[in-house]
């Protein structure tokens, strides 16, 4: 039963699009209308609302997967396989959420929040911001959803050589699908450029 009540928790404020709300809230503006992938993001949030409703965004998506991960690590058995539901669960909502499901988001920043609450072990969010960081600022690959899709992909890699832990080993794999699957369905084909940081 607490299993399932930290997964719920997960769920549900997974379910709430923070980046979508807050826009709308404070400036009445729908920023799933305005930007061609039509995200729930932070990014549109930042781009379409101004900083206060980005960063607001930011801390909100990010607390959403931190909150029910952090807590519930620190009541439940993190070594047991019941634990990966509650790692999953923030993400899943934000990209399925239950009540929007149309409107489901590409869940970059809540992974994050769910990977930062496992703290004090941020292996696995020191992955993702390394590939993050690595394919955004050495290695430029665009569009950002094949950027994404590998970044997550050599996360999760990283993440069932090093880590021990089978919960988050496998909690870290099914959390990384469910962002690759997210952008594969709105990569829309767009055309790939790769470009290598050269120093002068």
């Amino acid at each position: 039963m607490p299993y399932f009540l930290f997964t719920l928790l997960g769920f549900v404020l997974g379910s709430t699009l923070f980046a979508y709300w807050i826009p709308k809230l404070l400036k009445n503006i729908d920023i799933c209308t305005l930007p061609d992938d039509h995200n729930p993001g932070v990014s549109n949030a930042f781009m379409y609302g101004g900083f206060l409703c980005g960063m607001l965004s930011l801390i909100c998506e990010l607390a959403k997967g931190f909150i029910p991960v952090y807590l519930g690590q620190k009541c439940l058995d993190i070594n047991s396989l019941l634990f990966v539901p509650v790692l999953v669960a923030p993400v899943f909502g934000h990209a399925f959420p239950f009540l929007q499901k149309q409107k489901g988001g590409k869940a970059i920043t809540a992974s994050f929040g769910v990977l930062l609450g496992l703290f004090p072990e941020l292996h696995p969010a020191v992955y993702l911001a390394f590939f993050f960081i690595f394919f955004s600022v050495v290695v430029i690959i665009n569009p950002h959803s094949l950027r994404s899709i590998l970044t997550f992909g050599f996360f999760a890699f990283n993440v069932l050589l090093t880590i021990k832990t089978a919960s988050i080993q496998i909690g870290c794999f099914i959390i990384a699908g469910i962002v690759i699957y997210r952008h594969l369905i709105k990569h829309n084909n767009r055309p790939v450029r790769i470009s290598i940081l050269h120093q002068r």
